[in-house]
């Protein structure tokens, strides 16, 4: 079995064509978020990953095998929440519903992927009760999981991805009134 003892977080440093021609471990958030695990290649090398406790694999990242090989790491698609704004409310009230429904996961630490148009979080009924009873849009899609590292973590998607919608406070009594068609 190969071992891994190394991460390059995002391949920094290494030539891209060499990244490129690496071969594939194809991971699931709930595999890529431990840092001890098996698995198979794409090349079918059995691979053991060892690395320092806490450590969390993003997609785009680069494993070192103790006979210098790379493995390029690839998140896989995963059944997901994708949670989107009303489309007929102005884009200023789209972008509040989305940082408030941020706001109320983050207070449930909830791993969330945030985008600028769109987050994302594991399926979970309740939460998409509670979301939809917010006026917002809840479809389960089959798409790759890279939630935020958080305000303390090391590298991840928060270097990436858009920045402080888990950060917002307050705004609890908006409402909508005028909204009567269903987010289905």
């Amino acid at each position: 079995m190969l071992q891994v003892s190394k991460l390059i977080p995002q391949g920094q440093g290494l030539a891209k064509p060499l990244v490129q021609r690496a071969a594939q471990l194809v991971l699931d958030w709930d595999i890529r978020q431990k840092s001890r695990f098996d698995t198979v290649a794409s090349d079918e090398r059995h691979v053991g990953v060892f690395l320092p406790r806490g450590t969390v694999v993003r997609g785009g990242d680069v494993l070192l095998t103790q006979d210098g090989s790379l493995l390029r790491v690839v998140a896989a698609p995963q059944p997901v929440l994708r949670i989107t704004a009303c489309p007929e409310h102005p884009a200023h009230e789209q972008a509040f519903d989305l940082m408030r429904a941020a706001y109320h996961l983050g207070n449930r630490h909830v791993p969330i992927e945030l985008r600028p148009d769109h987050l994302k979080i594991e399926p979970d009924h309740v939460l998409a009760d509670m979301l939809r009873a917010m006026h917002l849009t809840v479809v389960e899609v089959r798409e790759p999981f890279e939630p935020e590292a958080g305000a303390y973590g090391a590298h991840g998607a928060g270097d990436v991805h858009a920045h402080g919608a888990h950060e917002a406070h307050g705004h609890h009594g908006h409402d909508h009134p005028h909204h009567n068609h269903d987010h289905g």
